[in-house]
């Protein structure tokens, strides 16, 4: 039974940012003071069953490292926005490009670069330890933290209203 106050028939897509959202608030820094980035194994498996589903998945992050992408790449997700300046331009390149509706498709961010899209999104999603700009706005808080599976939370109890969650896709890489 879903928890989150909106028909989860009607999602098809899911749009990511990453940075308090697929991974932790807080990064490490490399020597050359690159962002290390953290990563979720329970989201993964999520976003992989998510993409073998048919769902649209996307990323759209204002970071650009080479981990990132290389990470969602290898779980099938190929619209990745790096360096997003303005994720609102890259919403609706993705939504033109895909022909996805607002009510179709559900954004997890975080933190006021996130705000314009989660306008626009018919369900807007946010970490328990979002920004509280964020958290008045979204549609369904969830009781996990960034970079700790909301992610799966929210991918999870999608596929369970839509009965996709423990389908012959599930059980396997």
């Amino acid at each position: 039974m879903s928890i989150i106050q909106y028909d989860l028939t009607k999602i098809k897509a899911f749009i990511f940012d990453v940075d308090g959202v697929l991974s932790c608030q807080t990064i490490p820094l490399s020597s050359a003071g690159e962002p290390l980035r953290t990563a979720n194994i329970q989201d993964g498996y999520a976003l992989n069953l998510a993409v073998k589903n048919a769902y649209g998945v996307a990323i759209i992050t204002g970071g650009n490292t080479q981990a990132v992408k290389i990470r969602y790449q290898s779980l099938g997700i190929t619209d990745i926005y790096m360096k997003s300046a303005f994720k609102i331009n890259d919403y609706r390149h993705y939504i033109s490009k895909t022909g996805y509706t607002p009510e179709e498709i559900v954004y997890i961010g975080d933190d006021i670069p996130d705000y314009p899209v989660m306008r626009e999104v018919g369900l807007p999603v946010a970490p328990a330890d979002a920004a509280p700009e964020i958290k008045q706005i979204a549609r369904y808080i969830s009781p996990v933290k960034g970079g700790c599976g909301v992610a799966r939370d929210v991918i999870r109890q999608v596929l369970i209203a839509q009965g996709k969650w423990m389908n012959e896709e599930a059980f396997g890489w």
